[in-house]
């Protein structure tokens, strides 16, 4: 009986064990099942993107397509810049270690990329890679090198990616304006920079599988292409021949008158604030934007120091990309002289009747010394007209302490000289205004206004001045300025479109149609205006001079340095453009008297003879200037004598007929060279014009008629440019051929004549 009591109870206890052993693994079972799948879930809800990117990337290899950056336009269409495709080259050395010929790959690319082959070799050893960059953006010639190179070594492991590359095709036009952009495509500069979201377009991407050795499965069906999109367009305001006009005519400016540190202009449509035309010189070349001229080379190389060449380097990019008219700030000196005049007359408290005395100073409350006029033997009494036509400091100090100091700070707060014009162009300044004014002008201390009223003792940007000036002029309208027209996207939708923009109304219309009057004998008259060379036969300009010191130059160095320069308008009674010149510190050994009415005022004369006629704005002659207009000779070979005779009288040239035949065998001059007026043209009968070659002589600082006569003696023509041949005291001041060239008989010598009656600082 105890062997069966034991035996049952051993296999109560066994199956108890085994009950125990089972519930403990079935919890073991769950807690494994468990912690199985909350890790799952780990994996496949919590980190399922990370494990996703993992598993792709063992599987698929993308590719970047890089988008095309939006063309940059002029307002005519013209193409100042655009993307190109071109290719980049890398290698997978993953690929290449499953049986390339490394040394055969590196020696190749080296050879067609010309790049180093340690350097080739060193990227292909990158174990662990499958892409590394050998050379980036080559041309269709350099890409097609390559593909024959893999095609005839039948490797596997040289790729070529599509990409961009930006070109300039004017490389230097309106180069400060345009800006660049840097080696990933992004803006740096200019419009690059400011509209670089609109130009910048949405990369594509190519994704291919790879197999399990890891190389590309290069077929259709394992390859998927995401389009890229392209960026906007953007269309500027910019008229690129305007432009160059203006460039060439500046960089003339810069050579004839030694200029030491650059020259800048801008032209503008005062009644819309459209830029027309912006240069600052030396322009740089938007295709090498890091590359320095030689003398700032040499310079450079003379810098031993590593980390004081580098900020040496970099301090003389930033000069050379720097954007005058709106990163330069200035004292404006006589050309903010029409604002003084316009607040007065606004306000009623001078009229065109107004009369003033200048005896060459006049006192103010504050100052030590009289405030001196350029003149400094005095204007005597003169007119409203006359100060301005003058330049008188002392008429202009006498207006702005009747506008009194709290009127006169609140009209330059509206003609915007103390905020920002808010132009779309990076790094916009803003200059400096007096900040004890009040606590000046409280204390009876009116110095600062006085040399406020004509333009000295505050700075400002040329682009500023600009705007202001176009608001003088344009019935009143102070208009934000502004170089881009508008915007528009791939698919050819109008994204943005600028309008004319008006801040406020500064003046009324009917002072801004007196101003324009006042302006417009700052110019026209040849006896009193200091403009007088920025006159343009058949058309009616107004403009102002100026001459101010380079103040921070003095303080730096104590040298006395000048800005030059002119603002002229045209046509004054209905503006179309207005253009502003500076010239900075431009030497007194070119001979001619530093100033705006001596330099500056020809140079914008210069741009508007140019610009006008292709603006389409007709010349209306007066019978006076009928006499000394510049024509182009029609073309008359073969014609009959009389019937030449006939045609060339009817354009107002005389006619001088050698040889007996009777129809015309050739001519002198050409036809299409533009000579003056009046000029003789000589028709040949029997065989051909005379080739022989003459010396030109020097005719700088003759009179027009001694400059015209001389060259005729020499079988040359004349074309004049600049002041108004029957102007009293006109003389040559420079001429196209330089004394001592080279010439054909017959050719034409372009004249610059300029009115050096009056010289001062004006």
């Amino acid at each position: 009986m105890k062997n069966k009591k034991s035996k049952g109870k051993t296999q109560s206890t066994n199956t108890q064990i085994l009950r125990r052993t089972l519930v403990l693994m079935g919890v073991c079972g769950i807690l494994t099942f468990v912690i199985l799948a909350v890790q799952l879930g780990i994996i496949q809800i919590r980190d399922h993107e990370k494990y996703e990117e993992l598993a792709v990337e063992q599987q698929v290899r993308e590719t970047t397509v890089t988008a095309s950056r939006g063309t940059i336009y002029d307002s005519n269409g013209t193409v100042l810049a655009m993307s190109a495709s071109v290719q980049t080259v890398y290698v997978s050395p993953n690929t290449i270690a499953q049986g390339d010929d490394a040394e055969l790959i590196a020696k190749g690319l080296s050879e067609i990329l010309d790049v180093d082959y340690d350097k080739v070799m060193e990227k292909i050893n990158t174990t662990g890679s499958y892409y590394q960059t050998i050379r980036t953006k080559i041309e269709d010639d350099l890409a097609e090198e390559v593909l024959q190179f893999i095609e005839d070594n039948k490797v596997e492991g040289i790729y070529l990616e599509p990409t961009t590359k930006r070109y300039y095709p004017y490389s230097s036009v309106a180069s400060h304006v345009i800006g660049f952009v840097g080696v990933d495509n992004d803006g740096r500069s200019g419009i690059e920079a400011v509209y670089d979201e609109y130009l910048t377009g949405e990369n594509g991407r190519i994704v291919r599988l790879k197999s399990a050795t890891g190389t590309d499965m290069l077929l259709d069906e394992y390859e998927d292409y995401y389009l890229a999109e392209d960026g906007d367009d953007v269309y500027l305001t910019i008229d690129s021949n305007i432009q160059q006009i203006m460039e060439k005519h500046l960089a003339q400016a810069v050579e004839d008158y030694d200029v030491q540190d650059g020259a800048a202009a801008v032209a503008i449509r005062p009644k819309t604030g459209e830029i027309l035309g912006m240069v600052t010189l030396n322009n740089f070349d938007l295709n090498d934007y890091n590359q320095l001229d030689d003398e700032t080379l040499a310079e450079l190389a003379e810098i031993k120091d590593e980390d004081e060449y580098n900020e040496a380097l970099v301090e003389a990019l930033n000069e050379l990309w720097k954007n005058k008219i709106v990163n330069f700030t200035y004292e404006p000196g006589s050309t903010f002289k029409p604002i003084t005049f316009s607040m007065a007359l606004e306000e009623g408290l001078i009229s065109l009747d107004s009369t003033y005395y200048c005896g060459g100073s006049t006192p103010v409350k504050g100052r030590a010394t009289n405030v001196k006029c350029w003149k400094t033997a005095g204007h005597g009494s003169q007119t409203l007209v006359q100060a301005l036509q003058h330049s008188c400091n002392v008429a202009t100090v006498q207006i702005g302490l009747k506008i009194g100091a709290d009127l006169f700070y609140e009209y330059v707060d509206a003609y915007g000289f103390l905020s920002k014009t808010g132009i779309d162009l990076p790094g916009e300044q803003l200059g400096l205004w007096w900040k004890d004014w009040d606590s000046k002008i409280a204390g009876g201390d009116y110095s600062s206004l006085a040399a406020a009223s004509f333009g000295q003792t505050f700075t400002i940007t040329p682009i500023q001045l600009i705007t202001g000036i176009s608001a003088v002029v344009n019935g009143g309208y102070l208009m934000e300025p502004h170089v881009v027209d508008k915007i528009v996207s791939d698919d050819g939708e109008t994204t943005y479109s600028s309008e004319a923009t008006t801040v406020r109304q500064v003046i009324s219309e009917e002072t801004s149609a007196t101003m324009r009057e006042i302006l417009e004998a700052v110019v026209g008259d040849s006896k009193e205006g200091t403009g007088k060379n920025a006159y343009v036969s058949g058309y009616r300009i107004g403009g102002k001079t100026g001459t101010s010191t380079n103040t921070t130059t003095q303080v730096e160095t104590g040298n006395k340095e000048y800005i030059v320069s002119f603002v002229g308008i045209a046509p004054i009674n209905d503006p179309e453009i207005a253009i502003l010149v500076l010239l900075e510190n431009p030497s007194k050994e070119s001979g001619i008297y530093v100033s705006g009415g001596q330099m500056a005022a020809p140079t914008v004369g210069n741009m508007l003879e140019d610009i006008l006629p292709y603006m389409g704005v007709e010349a209306a002659y007066s019978d006076d200037e009928l006499t000394e207009v510049n024509i182009q000779v029609p073309y008359v070979k073969n014609d009959t004598v009389s019937g030449a005779t006939e045609t060339l009288e009817a354009e107002g040239f005389t006619v001088k007929v050698v040889g007996n035949g009777d129809t015309v065998t050739d001519q002198m001059p050409a036809a299409g060279a533009t000579v003056i007026s009046g000029t003789e043209i000589i028709l040949y009968t029997e065989g051909e014009k005379p080739e022989s070659q003459v010396t030109v002589p020097d005719i700088v600082r003759m009179t027009y008629s001694q400059a015209k006569s001389t060259l005729e003696s020499y079988g040359l023509y004349i074309k004049t440019t600049g002041a108004s041949v029957s102007t009293d005291g006109v003389k040559v001041s420079k001429q196209s051929v330089k004394a001592g060239e080279v010439a054909t008989i017959g050719d034409v010598i372009e004249v610059t004549l300029l009115d050096q009656s009056q010289l001062g600082l004006y």
